[in-house]
């Protein structure tokens, strides 16, 4: 059996240090060896990285301008593994993830690859499998769900890799020029993925490859999700349009951008998240962010140049047991202790808060190092079926396990 093939994961991270931290602690549980992992960050984010102690096995790098192309380049150029992997620093990863995301990569032909992404609330999906026309429309790429399927765009179709979970041959993402600077924020990985499907290169998805997405506050988003800013959605619209799209398609693509903007901050308009001054305003951000896109000059990406250093493991023992603990709420105390003494020592621990209800389950990482679900007993994990199923603690145990398995191998106590 041939070894596995060593990987650097890259995190651009930009005033959010908390969210990156939370990132590097999920990724001392990863099950696939070896791997480094690369943080390319503002002055904030590299401070994380020294609080959480982890200078000796973390490459980083400066960048203290908002860029998130520019950024994943600067990480890049560290690159020494022979896959590069890509997480933004407010998602955290299943254990399984890098095992899963690679394992495609085994056929020569594969050159990227991508998998789920699941939302704030750790059960539903934020997005799966998706692709991408000329005009950075996305559409729903159907694959199964329980393997990796291999997909090859076309000039004017492209498959989707999410910015938050996506991996590509070092190689072939060096000679691509890497990501283009041009895009400061949005598009970035469709315009790479765009570019691949034009070489006719085969592109993975991997469906229990996965990480958990926050969406957590930037200098592009407030804590409430709404945008501060729509520039960078136009421009970097624009750009793509630019780049891939016929001339003839470019106002009808446009008219449909504004549209759904408009339509989107209405939404925020009637729940309250927005006031109808920011309406106007964050309208009048898109039309100057569109502007700027007409006007910029689109060149190639300037090439990328690799440093040649070498891997630097983040892990350097084993990956040690899943450990599965569960209780219902009077137990909570005890069961958060014994989940953090167990994550000091190295274990994957995944802990179950049952309350005698019929709530809906949340599944979280916590800051202490381990995954967190919580809910009724009686009640829905999955957003789907009955809204209320009876069951004892063992079997509600078991159905949960169960159901984590294909990303989190999970085993029932006593089973």
């Amino acid at each position: 059996m041939s070894a596995a093939p060593p990987v650097s994961v890259v995190i651009a991270s930009h005033r959010r240090p908390a969210a990156l931290k939370l990132c590097l602690t999920a990724l001392r549980f990863q099950d696939y060896r070896p791997f480094e992992v690369i943080v390319a960050a503002d002055r904030a984010g590299l401070d994380a990285v020294a609080e959480l102690d982890l200078a000796a096995r973390v490459k980083t790098v400066h960048v203290e301008e908002t860029g998130v192309a520019a950024a994943r380049n600067a990480g890049l150029a560290l690159a020494a593994g022979d896959i590069v992997a890509f997480i933004d620093d407010d998602a955290v990863a299943e254990p399984t993830w890098l095992r899963e995301l690679t394992a495609p990569f085994a056929e020569a032909r594969v050159a990227a690859a991508g998998g789920f992404v699941r939302g704030r609330n750790g059960i539903s999906f934020q997005w799966r499998a998706r692709w991408t026309d000329d005009c950075a429309r996305h559409f729903p790429l159907d694959v199964p769900d329980d393997r990796p399927s291999l997909h090859r765009g076309d000039r004017d179709r492209a498959i989707r890799t999410e910015g938050t979970n996506m991996a590509y041959r070092r190689d072939t993402l060096l000679g691509l020029g890497g990501f283009d600077p041009g895009y400061r924020f949005f598009l970035d990985e469709t315009d790479v993925n765009m570019r691949l499907a034009r070489a006719g290169a085969v592109t993975a998805i991997a469906p229990c490859a996965q990480v958990h997405h926050g969406f957590a506050p930037g200098p592009f988003r407030r804590p409430c999700r709404t945008p501060r800013t729509l520039y960078d959605i136009g421009r970097s619209s624009v750009r793509f349009l630019r780049k891939f799209a016929p001339d003839q398609a470019h106002p009808a693509a446009l008219a449909e951008l504004r549209a759904g903007q408009h339509a989107a901050l209405v939404a925020r308009l009637v729940d309250g998240r927005i006031e109808p001054r920011d309406l106007t305003r964050l309208l009048r951000t898109l039309e100057d962010g569109i502007a700027a896109g007409l006007a910029d000059t689109i060149t190639d990406p300037a090439p990328v140049h690799p440093t040649h250093s070498a891997l630097l493991p983040f892990a350097d023992t084993p990956p040690r047991p899943q450990k599965v603990l569960a209780g219902r709420g009077w137990w909570r105390p005890w069961l958060r202790r014994r989940a953090r003494r167990l994550a000091a020592q190295g274990h994957p621990v995944t802990l179950f808060l049952f309350t005698h209800t019929a709530r809906y389950h949340r599944m979280g990482f916590s800051p202490a190092g381990y995954w967190v679900q919580s809910g009724g007993l009686f009640g829905r994990s999955e957003r789907t079926g009955p809204l209320i199923r009876w069951y004892t603690l063992p079997a509600r145990l078991r159905h949960e396990c169960a159901r984590l398995r294909p990303v989190r191998p999970l085993r029932a106590p006593g089973r």
